[in-house]
């Protein structure tokens, strides 16, 4: 039998944890592992001293169900299928050392597990903010069941935490946290948090439930900004009009002045060649972008003779390249999170995305523990355009940013 090996942080992570709990951990630091080896804990396998590595004790057979709710990515490219090996667990009972289920499915098909009973679930990359059909499935499962969640960034404000503290039993539902701990804004028309009460309680809260996993991590994450120009004329243009170049016509939305501002902005010959400039010191290389105009700029660049170019988006699902010389198109939307990458040291962020989470989950795609790598380059390009300007002061505040207050619409 093998051993089931883990660092010392994720041990000390592993003896704080507890049914509910949100397992903190930043991007490739262990945590799928983690989990499993408290689910393997708790049905009866190996104790702390073996789980840190010195053998395999086996879990009664069987142990109680296994339910996984993940990203699509994840899901499809069998990542968790890897990480239960070393348990002797698996999703295909003829290749498991148990005779129990275990499944691993993307959150969009949560819904299908809501009646399920007495089983134990892990949430990866945890979704459940708002009050969507995720969250009433997630509640409906979390009161019949054992559950964890996994997260890099566990929330940003106390609004996020609301379904999980409700799992936990804190509060019924949703009205009851508001009415002890929201004010709102009475100047606008739609509900806007203006200042949160007993804050003292919602801290005593969250950290009893949130496990921090304290991973140094070994390598060095050099950030560069890449400033390129744009057309000021016509980005004017568009700020004065707000008409739409492309498509002939007046802008209707906050989204499409945006866009449009944006477009402007990306499109610029500039940052191709600024670009182009980045791949001759990098060969290896993966580039995350935004839009289609975008993908279809990345792919007719002139890399040089025998660099293999592959994409991961809505359209098409293609592995890494594994040539000496490669570029790799990720749409953030489709590749921001669940998959690992050890064959480079470089990322290249095209133009910026306007969630701060989604930027640190690309990030962690080279940041793995197993990296070759001691340093680890990653290149933000933008300009100094109003657009521009404003994303990266909401990413450096860890804001999403708002296009219709950019657009004071």
């Amino acid at each position: 039998m093998s051993a089931i090996k883990l660092y010392d942080y994720q041990s000390d992570a592993l003896s704080r944890m507890k049914n509910g709990c949100i397992l903190c951990g930043g991007v490739g630091s262990g945590k799928s592992r983690t989990a499993l080896a408290y689910y393997f804990f708790k049905n009866g396998g190996a104790d702390l001293d073996y789980v840190a590595g010195d053998g395999y004790l086996p879990m009664g057979d069987p142990p109680q169900d296994l339910y996984i709710i993940t990203t699509a990515r994840k899901r499809d490219t069998l990542e968790w299928e890897g990480e239960l090996m070393p348990f002797l667990i698996s999703t295909h009972k003829d290749k498991s050392l148990y005779s129990n289920t275990v499944v691993v499915d993307s959150w969009n098909n949560i819904k299908k597990y809501a009646e399920v009973k007495d089983a134990f679930f892990i949430f990866d990359e945890q979704r459940v903010v708002g009050s969507g059909v995720w969250v009433k499935s997630f509640l409906k499962i979390a009161k019949n069941n054992e559950w964890i969640l996994l997260s890099a960034t566990p929330g940003d404000t106390w609004m996020d935490y609301i379904p999980v503290f409700i799992a936990n039993g804190f509060y019924k539902n949703k009205t009851e946290f508001i009415r002890e701990h929201v004010v709102y804004k009475q100047t606008v028309k739609f509900p806007m948090v203006d200042r949160y009460l007993n804050t003292g309680r919602l801290i005593r809260l969250r950290n009893s439930i949130l496990v921090n996993m304290d991973f140094k991590r070994e390598t060095i994450s050099h950030h560069e900004d890449i400033y390129t120009r744009y057309d000021i004329s016509k980005y004017k243009d568009v700020i004065r009009t707000r008409w739409n170049p492309w498509e002939n016509k007046p802008i209707e939305s906050p989204g499409e002045y945006c866009y449009s501002l944006r477009k402007i902005v990306n499109s610029d010959e500039s940052r191709q060649v600024a670009l182009l400039e980045l791949f001759e010191k990098h060969p290896k290389v993966i580039i995350f972008y935004n839009f289609d105009y975008e993908l279809e700029i990345l792919k007719n660049l002139s890399y040089g003779d025998n660099v293999e170019i592959a994409e991961w988006n809505g359209h098409k699902h293609q592995p890494v390249p594994e040539s000496k010389s490669w570029v790799y198109l990720v749409q953030y939307n489709a590749g921001a999170e669940g998959w690992n990458c050890i064959k480079t040291d470089t990322i290249i962020f095209y133009s910026q995305n306007y969630s701060y989470k989604v930027m640190v989950q690309a990030s962690g795609r080279i940041d793995r523990l197993n990296t070759p790598y001691k340093d680890l380059y990653y290149y933000h390009m933008k300009s100094r355009s109003g657009i521009d300007l404003a994303i990266s002061r909401a990413l450096r505040e860890k804001k999403k940013f708002n296009e219709a207050r950019f657009a004071k619409w």
